[in-house]
């Protein structure tokens, strides 16, 4: 249940910025949804009622699953690689905003 209420309220918070105007709020909106998206691949491996899933540690039956921690780390790399690209979107765009002094 708490795992379901983070993730609600990070693709809450994230939807709402990406539908904001501006490019920084987008591209938080964006990080949110990334965060959203790790807790929820992290909730379905099932670590908190599972052992943990290192060779010999445990009985395999009673190990976690690995794969949704595996989702979960190529997600971050993929959710960075956005930032970075989204970031590197707002800098460049910030050069092409009209002066307000060269209007009057």
């Amino acid at each position: 249940m708490t795992a379901a209420l983070v993730v609600g309220l990070l693709v809450a918070g994230g939807v709402y910025l990406v539908l904001q105007p501006g490019l920084i709020r987008v591209t938080l909106g964006f990080v949110l949804i990334g965060h959203a998206l790790n807790s929820l691949l992290v909730a379905a491996g099932g670590m908190g009622f599972r052992a943990v899933s290192f060779i010999g540690t445990s009985h395999p039956d009673d190990a976690a699953d690995p794969l949704p921690q595996a989702f979960a780390l190529t997600a971050i790399v993929i959710t960075f690689g956005v930032t970075v690209y989204l970031f590197g979107l707002a800098r460049a765009g910030a050069d092409d905003a009209p002066d307000e002094e060269s209007e009057s």
